[in-house]
């Protein structure tokens, strides 16, 4: 993919004006965001990248290549919090931003480019941002997937679709992960990470507990890994799989960065550390139930997609996040033992490329 047209009419290519990407701050999203930074980076070498980011999802930042910095501000999601809107655009003021994109369609997103009088502040049209937005895109109903929408506005304006975006990357240095290892005395092997959150009950599958106990009776390790949500869940994990069950659950992202790093297979409902065990470069199995892979899986690609099969759901994809029909079969009918199944294929599979 070759682009070096410019956003409107001051982003030559020779430009060296630091460019802030305002992303969505779920993480999941948040990781999607790199394709947006590698499209930026492709069209502008000597462009800075920049992403605003939540105390949350920071530490993610530390592992984008192409990204100079985070900033990271937290804004409330349910009110406007002005004052936090004009502290952050004393921030932006201060880093003589020549280009915001603004990724989310509330006018919200947009106040503190706006405040911070960045230059270019490129978005799709959308709550009546008049005034805050001044290189408006159009049409992005019309696009398919929410990877197009955001990495189109990184494009020149009416520019198609390449036939592929460039894939999220997060490279962790390999003697971090070796000392995360010793400070949490875990052993130099293979293990299996399972994540058994997610935004929405509904994408959670049920057997977690049951694949533990499994997995630790053919020998593996097997780490829980999440946030402090997810603590409930890790102990019933725990409980069923023994002392061959680590729960690495906890308040620190970078504590899961880590550990899905590490990880020889990772076992993941459709959520933010998906998208991060991708990004790694781990052989991620992603279970989906209401929510297609299509849409939502990583660009990365998944080693194994593990979706139900016994039966035609009507229902299926409801993308809900709470089932209202058919008792969650969707989930449910995933069996634990054909998980572990494929995991051992993918380990296996890992272990001889491994070998070549």
């Amino acid at each position: 993919m070759n682009i070096d047209s410019h956003l409107g009419g001051n982003g030559e290519r020779g430009d060296t004006r630091p460019i802030l990407i305002v992303p969505y701050m779920w993480i999941g999203d948040f990781v999607r965001n790199h394709t947006v930074v590698r499209v930026l980076k492709e069209r502008w070498p000597n462009r800075p990248v920049d992403l605003l980011t939540t105390t949350l999802c920071a530490p993610l930042v530390d592992y984008m290549p192409g990204v100079r910095a985070g900033i990271v501000w937290d804004l409330p999601r349910s009110r406007l919090a002005p004052r936090r809107q004009f502290g952050l655009a004393k921030l932006l003021r201060e880093r003589n931003y020549g280009t915001a994109l603004v990724l989310p369609r509330t006018w919200k997103a947009a106040i503190a480019p706006t405040l911070a009088g960045i230059p270019e502040r490129v978005g799709w049209v959308g709550e009546f941002r008049f005034g805050l937005i001044n290189r408006w895109r159009w049409g992005e109903s019309k696009l398919p997937r929410f990877i197009d929408e955001n990495a189109a506005l990184a494009q020149p304006d009416g520019a198609p679709l390449p036939p592929e975006w460039p894939v999220p990357q997060l490279r962790v240095p390999p003697e971090e992960i070796a000392r995360w290892r010793q400070a949490n005395g875990l052993s130099a092997g293979a293990a299996v990470a399972l994540a058994p959150g997610s935004v929405g009950v509904s994408k959670r599958w049920t057997w977690y507990p049951e694949a533990a106990r499994l997995l630790v009776e053919r020998g593996l390790e097997v780490w829980v890994v999440g946030g402090p949500a997810e603590k409930g869940l890790a102990q019933e994990i725990v409980t069923a799989g023994g002392p061959g069950v680590r729960d690495l659950t906890g308040n620190d992202l970078r504590n899961g960065v880590l550990a899905m790093a590490a990880a020889g297979v990772a076992i993941s409902n459709d959520s933010g550390l998906m998208h991060i065990a991708a990004a790694l470069g781990t052989p991620t199995m992603g279970i989906f139930g209401p929510t297609s892979p299509y849409l939502w899986a990583p660009l990365n690609g998944l080693a194994a997609t593990v979706v139900q099969n016994k039966s035609v759901l009507s229902c299926q994809p409801c993308q809900s996040t709470v089932c209202k029909m058919n008792d969650h079969r969707c989930m449910r009918d995933i069996a634990a033992e054909e998980v572990v199944a494929i995991a051992q294929r993918v380990l296996g599979e890992a272990a001889a490329r491994a070998t070549t």
